[in-house]
């Protein structure tokens, strides 16, 4: 038994991709330019318990925050998260 093993689902690379992708498209973003797209546990207060985090590697770098699995982001999130910004 391991106890310092963690039984987290991982999330599927095609949906990675695909955010990437839609990532790429919205922001009309330079392909040299990196994207991390990560899943991770959310701790804040009133935050479900995962959330997708995704970061641009540009100068500045740039961070932008969904509270859903990565998994389950779909491109009208993204809409709606650029348009915010």
């Amino acid at each position: 038994m391991n106890l310092f093993s963690q039984s987290r689902p991982k999330p599927n690379l095609a949906a990675l991709q695909q955010i990437k992708t839609w990532v790429y498209d919205l922001l009309k973003l330079d392909p040299d330019i990196g994207i991390s797209v990560s899943q991770l546990q959310c701790k804040e207060p009133d935050c479900p318990p995962i959330e997708t985090v995704i970061t641009i590697l540009s100068q500045p770098a740039q961070q932008y925050k969904i509270h859903k699995a990565l998994d389950d982001v779909e491109q009208v999130d993204l809409i709606r998260l650029f348009q915010t910004e």
